[in-house]
């Protein structure tokens, strides 16, 4: 049980690669693959650190492991849509950038023996981006192919308004969403990590 949460993470990032392959094969066999290891990754980023904090097995290579995959596997899933255009490099910026500012900040406040904890706006970001990537993926592998933001593409008709059309523009609003929350939730790290920012280390103060 001890090793549980690491495997569950290291799994993860076994995950990420078979994901990132299948997404840049770009057939709908693929996508429907990528969303079932998506799925399935997904499912061990709560469940090992449901499990970490239950049975108390917390550890620093534990933390080190959860907060490299949740992070990776998000990104990869990102880059690897940028040929086909369905997730625009804009997106994938602000995504990455945040994730970059908040391992910054959380490393300095570590140093500083200062935890920064996950706000709403974070926790709320992580699910609403990884429903909208597995909503473009799956929607991708059921053949979507008329109804999206990402390339622009609204072509309304009687044949056009199916489910795999209508899931693909509803995960692409999602990602909009999350854009946005992405957003509001590095203000929300920046503002509560700004005191540890200003403040100065016991060495410095000696």
């Amino acid at each position: 049980m001890r090793n549980v949460p690491n495997i569950l993470s290291v799994s993860r990032l076994c995950a990420t690669i078979i994901v990132f392959i299948l997404i840049l094969v770009a057939q709908p066999w693929a996508y429907l693959l990528a969303t079932l290891f998506f799925f399935l990754g997904s499912v061990t980023d709560y469940l090992d650190g449901y499990i970490a904090r239950k049975y108390k097995l917390v550890s620093s290579l534990g933390v080190f492991l959860d907060l490299t995959a949740d992070k990776v596997f998000v990104a990869a899933a990102l880059i690897a849509f940028a040929p086909s255009g369905l997730v625009p490099a804009w997106i994938t910026f602000i995504i990455i950038t945040r994730e970059f500012v908040v391992s910054g900040l959380r490393s300095i406040a570590a140093a500083k023996g200062k935890v920064i904890p996950a706000g709403v706006w974070g926790k709320q970001k992580t699910f609403i981006t990884l429903l909208a990537l597995g909503g473009v993926m799956l929607s991708k592998g059921l053949g979507a192919n008329a109804l999206s933001l990402f390339p622009w593409a609204l072509h309304f008709s009687s044949q056009t308004v199916t489910f795999p059309n209508i899931l693909l523009l509803l995960a692409d609003i999602l990602l909009i969403l999350a854009t946005i929350w992405t957003i509001f939730s590095g203000i929300e790290y920046l503002s509560g990590g700004w005191p540890v920012l200003m403040s100065k280390s016991d060495e410095t103060k000696k």
